[in-house]
């Protein structure tokens, strides 16, 4: 069995999601349903967790879900954080620049080196194409970082000039990493459906997602803003298969 709850885990949150996870693991328990004794950190965390029919749950990307997930695994809910100007459940991305580029404008930003984490994250590739439109041309050059705090520092560094970051993310990074107080926000794209919750196909997904809700409101109050979560609600598949899927990076350089 496997469960992860990768996308928002880093040292300062770890404790609280394992407390999430003992709390939801005891509700499912409960209702006869089979739940490991621990999470799933690191590589596994992610798209093996994903596909594997072990799956009991774990949480996704909206691009992943739509473009290669969503017929193959039971959608369960979406946590809510609680992201400004968005619906329950929704988030959206921020634009970062250099805090001293901060008054230029933000297609010419654009025009420059676009730091993103991955081709296929929603926050951080596909919620930018609406700004590579609007501009008429694509960047200089694109850089694929591998995650959202590798693009936030090589915007800080002068590898690049923007990045566009998770909002939940992003306000993980400012509260826990000082340096990043030499970046500024200088825009942000249209909200869109958070990351899902998943399981396996074939899952009971209802009486997982009351097992997921009732153990976020069991929560203690500290471990709540630790983890920036509100609650968890329900979106339709269809909501999230109403957002195109873009086109793949190209003349793309890497840290690596």
């Amino acid at each position: 069995m496997i469960a992860s709850l990768g996308m928002y885990d880093r040292p300062e949150t770890a404790a609280a999601n394992d407390r999430l996870w003992n709390g939801i693991r005891g509700h499912l328990l409960a209702r006869g349903l089979p739940a490991p004794d621990r999470l799933t950190r690191g590589e596994g965390a992610y798209w093996a967790a994903w596909q594997s029919p072990d799956l009991i749950l774990s949480q996704t990307c909206g691009l992943p879900f739509r473009a290669r997930l969503h017929d193959k695994v039971t959608l369960v809910g979406t946590p809510d954080y609680g992201v400004e100007g968005c619906a329950p459940g929704y988030y959206r991305s921020v634009f970062v620049a250099r805090a001293a580029d901060a008054g230029k404008p933000i297609d010419r930003l654009a025009a420059g080196v676009f730091a993103f984490n991955d081709r296929l994250s929603q926050s951080g590739w596909a919620a930018a194409q609406p700004l590579f439109a609007a501009t008429g041309r694509p960047p200089r050059a694109l850089l694929e970082t591998g995650g959202h705090r590798a693009s936030a520092h090589a915007v800080l560094d002068a590898q690049a000039d923007l990045a566009a970051i998770d909002a939940v993310t992003w306000a993980l990074l400012r509260r826990h990493e000082p340096a990043l107080q030499g970046l500024a926000v200088v825009g942000t794209s249209a909200p869109t459906p958070g990351l899902p919750l998943i399981a396996a196909k074939g899952q009971d997904g209802a009486a997982i997602l009351a097992a997921v809700d009732q153990a976020i409101r069991e929560l203690s109050a500290a471990d709540r803003q630790t983890l920036m979560l509100q609650g968890v609600v329900h979106i339709p598949v269809a909501d999230y298969l109403a957002l195109p899927i873009p086109a793949a990076p190209d003349r793309v350089i890497s840290l690596a």
